[in-house]
């Protein structure tokens, strides 16, 4: 089949890749000169594990091609992809100006009937406003489907290929025979493709994304009452996860959630409901809760500091918002680091692949470390704010040799209290109690 893809953002370019490595002809676009450029070389805008060897290998088997022509990318293709961005406006809601604009170009150039689907998280309303802006133009018929993606980050290309379940919103037969033939190669085992009109395929996402938000906000509360009452959070995590009602999914504690899509498409559910004259306060709450989890984190460390933050060098391991990735948007390194800083701490930091995007957006008020262990050479205190699996099992001995005081807050909960403690660290982590040291 021939796919366009308009936007080689993440959803973009995981989307165009997935789609030619099961042998369709896929053109990807994007108004970004650079960026074109870059992925024609195979160098890309984004860290995602396995992608990378897939667009090499798809652009030199001829499947896969990039171009800055919105033409190229729309005349003759048979299904088109919006997959540009929906960052937050002001009031919360969600941006649809480059959906609409790219919509209204795909009537002016599509030159045979297609199928135009949203992949972007667009809230319930934006496939009747895509329709209207691709009919002003169009000479050709077409239908509108809503496809969400359920990617999840640092593990996209599985995800992509081996879907728990493809959602589609679409009110054609021939667009829903369209999606079923170009997602069939990925559903061999079984797993469904959901057909649902389009409203409730807007919807879902949102909803999956807010559910997934509140279990983690929900666990990040029950560890800071298990630090008040001395339970452990460990504990508590394994006892009601291996309830089948609720299952051990997203129920990890932590600093709070981060990265593109969480924090966006709660404000963007919560903007939608206040439209719709609509309450949702659990969600609201959820947003609050994980406001306050970033902020907690800082306290924990001004805690484990001796309530003194100025003159103190802190090491933060992990700048990213999870592992796996370098996007920090939402970050909550970026909270950390911020109050840290303004408490008249230093900082050093180190990230396996977020160094370049921190740069970005902290310059140089912080400093960065190319190897982990620079990071804690005379440090205060280490902070680990991402899992990466390089910090799950560091040479202790070493760290505690090299640190100018002996504290560790372990905001992942990598690390066992006991075995630190007998090392000789103050620990901290959370919703664990620590054990008195020798």
């Amino acid at each position: 089949m021939n796919v366009g893809v308009i936007g080689t953002g993440y959803v973009g370019l995981v989307a165009g890749a997935c789609f030619a490595e099961t042998g369709n002809d896929v053109v990807c676009a994007d108004v970004d000169v650079a960026k074109i450029d870059g992925l024609r070389r195979n160098v890309l805008p984004i860290y995602e594990p396995g992608l990378e060897a897939l667009v090499e290998r798809n652009q030199a088997e001829g499947r896969l091609r990039f171009t800055t022509d919105l033409a190229e990318a729309i005349a003759q293709v048979e299904v088109v992809f919006i997959a540009v961005g929906t960052p937050p406006d002001e009031d919360g809601s969600a941006d649809l100006r480059h959906v609409l604009a790219v919509a209204e170009t795909i009537g002016r150039y599509a030159e045979r009937a297609i199928v135009v689907v949203t992949k972007s998280t667009v809230p319930v309303g934006t496939a009747a406003k895509v329709r209207a802006a691709v009919a002003r133009h169009a000479r050709v018929p077409f239908h509108v489907c809503a496809n969400p993606e359920f990617l999840k980050e640092g593990a996209a290309i599985d995800d992509f290929l081996k879907p728990d379940r493809v959602v589609v919103g679409t009110d054609h037969e021939d667009a829903r025979r369209v999606m079923n033939e170009l997602y069939a190669p990925f559903l061999r085992t079984g797993k469904p493709i959901i057909h649902m009109d389009i409203a409730s395929a807007e919807m879902t996402k949102y909803a999956a994304n807010a559910m997934l938000a509140t279990r983690i906000s929900f666990m990040n509360e029950m560890a800071n009452l298990c630090d008040a009452v001395g339970a452990d959070v460990d504990a508590v995590r394994r006892g009601i996860g291996s309830d089948s009602r609720i299952g051990s999914s997203f129920l990890f504690p932590g600093p709070g959630y981060g990265g593109s899509c969480f924090p966006k498409d709660v404000q963007a559910l919560l903007r939608t409901a206040t439209e719709a004259g609509a309450a949702l306060e659990v969600v609201a709450a959820v947003e609050r809760a994980n406001a306050q989890q970033k902020l907690a984190s800082v306290s924990r460390v001004r805690a484990a500091l001796g309530g003194r933050l100025e003159g103190r060098r802190v090491a933060i391991w992990g700048l990213a918002f999870k592992a796996n990735t370098d996007d920090m948007r939402e970050s909550p390194a970026l909270t950390v680091i911020d109050e840290l800083l303004r408490g008249g701490a230093s900082v050093i930091a180190h990230d396996p692949e977020a160094i370049p995007e921190a740069q970005r957006r902290l310059g140089t008020r912080i400093d960065y470390a190319e190897a982990m262990y620079d990071a804690v050479d005379g440090a205060d205190a280490l902070v680990v704010l991402t899992d990466w699996n390089v910090y799950r099992n560091p040479d202790f001995a070493r760290i505690r040799r090299v640190m100018r005081a002996a504290v560790l807050v372990d905001l992942r909960n990598l690390y066992d209290p006991a075995r630190l403690v007998a090392l000789g660290f103050h620990y901290t982590s959370v919703g664990r109690p620590a054990p008195e040291g020798p």
